[in-house]
């Protein structure tokens, strides 16, 4: 085997972009004549990460997108071949793969909608090989995504909507893959820009960035000082905010307030990205009270309210660490009925509930509750099912929803449920009810097996 150490994706290759097992399970379905048998497979999450009361739903444009496009060609098959690993599979799981494509439909939850534990996010209906072989990049891309977007929407729930939120993470983010996404989901979950150049642009959105400390100690080296350098990116960027805590956060404030009042710059904004926040900023204000302050330095919601709560000066944020990594959302994807018969696992603490379910939302300005049923079941009058048919026979059917639409979506979730759901300390989930059939269901297959 040749080693290619670039290790860049294309399209072309998220159809090998799978757990092994995804394919030996393949073939043993082939070996056993079950291949196409009807499969209903659910991907939700069982329990949040830690101090979350929601998630997000996102990654769903790209789950459909991966789906619409997979198929294996000769050289993957090839090399397939070639690991040896295969050669007890039977002839017809490769022409199962030489001429395979998705051909099964999805039901999703839309993009920015809140759900909870237990919810299915998207539930796949299609010949087991393929509902089996598509998980992993369904959870890869949608697991990840809605961790950004619930992170970003409780930055937005926590700056208010006056504050601008930046996306900073990048360099911080898991993968270059993974940078895109996360500005994808951060921009859905709320945030106002991305400073991930092509990210922006493949988004049809306008990147947005400061400077970094090496052009004010480079410039100001070679040129004389830090004013020096200010002038100097000033001159080209004239809209770009300054960032002024390379040295003296407040003596750099106060020779540029001399600058704007002397009429010599027409200055938009700072940032601040060390030291006391708190105090810098107010210092700051003081010194330029019509220019925005911007804050960044390992933010997270947490931070944000502790700034606010303290009367900091701040207009905007920039975000990158806090909000591209963290604790990960651990949705599963879980095989609920075959052939027509419902199944469950009843591994202790990883039970799941049997059938092809629905989710039941009643939401009003005073109450959102859920309950989780099975899919025939008939929402009563004040309920709405969040499970929508998004994939027919392998095809979209759905036109997807702009970032700007997907980022309202996420604001009205947002804004619909409970304060001690929206709460950062402690807080406490919407109660999912389970509905009479689902509950006899599963009572039923736990007694006859």
């Amino acid at each position: 085997m040749v080693e290619d150490r670039e290790l860049i994706l294309s399209i072309e290759d998220y159809s090998l972009l799978t757990d092994l097992y995804q394919l030996t399970m393949t073939a043993c379905y082939v070996g056993e004549g079950l291949e196409d048998k009807p499969a209903s497979f659910e991907l939700f999450v069982r329990h949040f990460p830690d101090k979350f009361g929601y998630l997000i739903a996102m990654g769903l444009a790209q789950a459909l997108d991966y789906l619409e496009k997979l198929h294996f060609t000769s050289q993957q098959i090839e090399a397939l071949q070639n690991t040896g690993i295969f050669a007890h599979a039977p002839a017809k799981f490769w022409s199962l793969l030489e001429s395979g494509r998705f051909t099964g439909d999805v039901w999703a939850v839309p993009e920015g909608t809140a759900i909870f534990a237990n919810e299915p996010l998207l539930r796949v209906e299609a010949p087991l090989w393929q509902a089996q072989l598509i998980e992993t990049y369904l959870l890869n891309t949608i697991n990840y995504q809605t961790l950004i977007a619930t992170k970003a929407a409780r930055m937005r729930d926590v700056a208010g909507g006056e504050a601008v939120l930046l996306e900073f993470g990048t360099r911080r983010a898991f993968s270059p893959q993974g940078s895109m996404w996360a500005a994808r989901a951060a921009l859905a979950g709320g945030l106002d820009a991305t400073s991930n150049v092509l990210a922006a642009l493949k988004l049809g959105r306008k990147p947005s960035g400061t400077m970094a400390h090496s052009l004010v100690m480079a410039i100001g080296a070679i040129e004389g000082g830090e004013d020096e350098a200010f002038s100097a990116f000033h001159r080209y960027f004239p809209a770009a905010p300054l960032l002024i805590d390379t040295y003296d956060s407040v003596a750099a404030a106060r020779r540029l307030a001399d600058k704007v009042r002397e009429g010599k710059m027409e200055l938009t904004g700072v940032r601040l990205d060390s030291g006391d926040l708190v105090e810098l900023s107010q210092k700051v204000r003081s010194l330029l009270p019509e220019v925005t302050i911007f804050a960044s330095g390992d933010l997270d919601e947490w931070e944000i309210a502790r700034l606010k709560e303290a009367g900091a000066c701040i207009d905007g944020y920039g975000l990158g660490t806090k909000l591209v990594t963290g604790s990960p959302v651990n949705g599963v994807y879980k095989l609920v009925e075959i052939d027509g018969i419902p199944t469950m696992k009843q591994s202790s603490k990883k039970a799941t509930y049997p059938g092809r379910k629905q989710i039941f939302r009643q939401e009003n300005e005073r109450i959102l509750s859920d309950r989780l049923g099975l899919a025939h079941e008939t929402p009563n009058s004040n309920e709405q099912p969040l499970l929508e048919l998004v994939m027919q026979g392998g095809k979209q059917i759905i036109d997807s929803p702009s970032i700007e639409n997907i980022q309202k979506r996420t604001q009205a979730s947002v804004a619909s449920l409970p304060p001690e759901t929206r709460q950062l300390d402690n807080p406490i989930p919407v109660t999912v009810k389970i509905s009479d059939d689902l509950e006899s269901l599963r009572l039923s297959w736990i007694a006859s097996h």
